[in-house]
């Protein structure tokens, strides 16, 4: 496979460009490339730009060849309101959602939630899974980055909310018996210790329904991909 790394500047055919830090570190560093090897650059928009290694030496270089076709738009965007898990299960949640093609990642706190974050703490690890997203787009060959927004209470998420799909195990109908999503689908997933019942009844009435992923408890960082790759599978590219 080609290596590709992302590169948040302007990129165009016939122009050569120094790779950031961290992708100039995984060139030279860890994939130990040398000049003349063939690489792909992506900045977010969309597209990916064919190059040629020119330089690791000071600075990592790349030398742009051609624009690849555009990254097609997903049939039905997905945006993942996730409940702060512990651990690194956030990482895993957020590395493996955007390799199954959600549009966008909102961490959420919770009532229930073991994980509790906030100012400097919740800024670094809001990065953190920010630079986990980019590294997930260089490996699956995605060329747009979902957004991670910054962690809000579901309070607050939910003054803006309108509709979309909240995951128990307990209620709801199941997955394959909903109609297709008519475009975007927002679609949440609960903390270790589930949803609080007062939390599940401000979401109804928000118009958020009820999905059930059969007859099994999903854990919080398995629940959501689960899902994710169901509406994939039903609806959506698989």
């Amino acid at each position: 496979m080609i290596s590709r790394f992302f590169c948040p500047i302007p990129l165009a055919a016939g122009t050569c460009v120094a790779l950031p830090e961290a992708a100039a570190h995984h060139a030279a560093r860890v994939l130990r490339l040398a000049p003349g090897a063939a690489v792909a650059l992506f900045n977010g928009d969309g597209t990916a730009w064919a190059g040629t290694l020119q330089s690791v030496r000071p600075t990592v270089s790349v030398q742009l060849v051609e624009q690849g076709p555009p990254e097609a738009l997903a049939r039905n965007p997905i945006t993942l309101v996730q409940a702060l898990a512990s651990g690194d299960k956030m990482d895993w949640v957020v590395q493996k959602a955007v390799e199954l093609g959600v549009s966008a990642i909102q961490p959420l706190a919770t009532r229930r939630a073991v994980l509790k974050l906030s100012g400097a703490r919740a800024e670094k690890r809001v990065a953190h899974w920010r630079s986990i997203a980019v590294s997930a787009c260089e490996q699956s060959g995605r060329n747009r980055v979902p957004a991670i927004a910054d962690i809000v209470s579901l309070e607050a998420w939910l003054a803006d909310a309108d509709g979309g799909w909240v995951l128990t195990p307990a209620s709801g109908g199941a997955l394959r018996e909903r109609h297709p999503p008519d475009g975007a689908l927002t679609l949440l997933v609960g903390p270790e210790s589930g949803w609080d019942d007062e939390e599940l009844v401000r979401m109804t009435q928000r118009g958020i329904e009820a999905v059930q992923l059969g007859p099994r408890v999903l854990r919080t960082e398995t629940a959501g991909l689960a899902a994710i790759a169901a509406i994939q599978a039903l609806w959506g590219d698989f």
